[in-house]
């Protein structure tokens, strides 16, 4: 083995290695370093990404959750190895603006999702979802608009608009809303 290539192998172990414990500023540095198109005000909580993170393309104002796995290639063709010594298949993922993947969600290779989308948490996702769509399950399915799931949170029982509270203030009135508030 050349001393370039292990020289890769050892930075690529060590970068993953680092990643589980970065902020989100650090773990972006790292992917874009790699290759990694990620646009502007994005969220990319400790994932997993193959051996090419050059192949993924991710648009401004994406989150993704903890768990969720980037896969590029094709692992298949381990079967065909014997026969077939050189064979590999690669697959570019492209993530559109305004999305939200869930945890540990699995984007496969040849994967477009669209912009203003939501994947459900473990979710598996191959091919294309379209712009403005809610997809979930094993394969992700479109299961309704996003503009449709905007107006059910909206009106959702379990809506409390917290963000701009301190930590305290919001474990007092989550804990007064669920009924879980020590009686006075």
């Amino acid at each position: 083995m050349r001393v370039s290539y292990v020289m890769t192998k050892i930075s690529l172990r060590f970068k993953k290695k680092i990643f589980r414990f970065a902020s989100n500023t650090t773990r972006i540095n790292i992917l874009r370093s790699m290759g990694m198109k990620i646009g502007e005000h994005c969220i990319i909580n400790p994932i997993a990404y193959s051996t090419e993170p050059y192949l993924v393309e991710i648009g401004n104002h994406v989150a993704i959750a903890s768990g969720t796995r980037l896969m590029t290639h094709d692992g298949s063709v381990w079967v065909f190895r014997e026969k077939y010594p050189d064979i590999d298949v690669f697959g570019s993922i492209k993530i559109g603006d305004n999305t939200f993947v869930g945890a540990c969600c699995t984007i496969l290779p040849n994967t477009v999702i669209g912009g203003n989308c939501i994947i459900g948490a473990g979710s598996v996702v191959r091919g294309e979802i379209p712009d403005n769509s809610v997809a979930i399950g094993n394969p992700a399915k479109v299961i309704m608009k996003t503009p449709v799931l905007e107006k059910l949170l909206m009106f959702h029982k379990h809506r409390v608009d917290i963000k701009k509270l301190s930590p305290k203030e919001k474990e007092a009135v989550l804990l007064r809303h669920f009924g879980l508030a020590p009686s006075s």
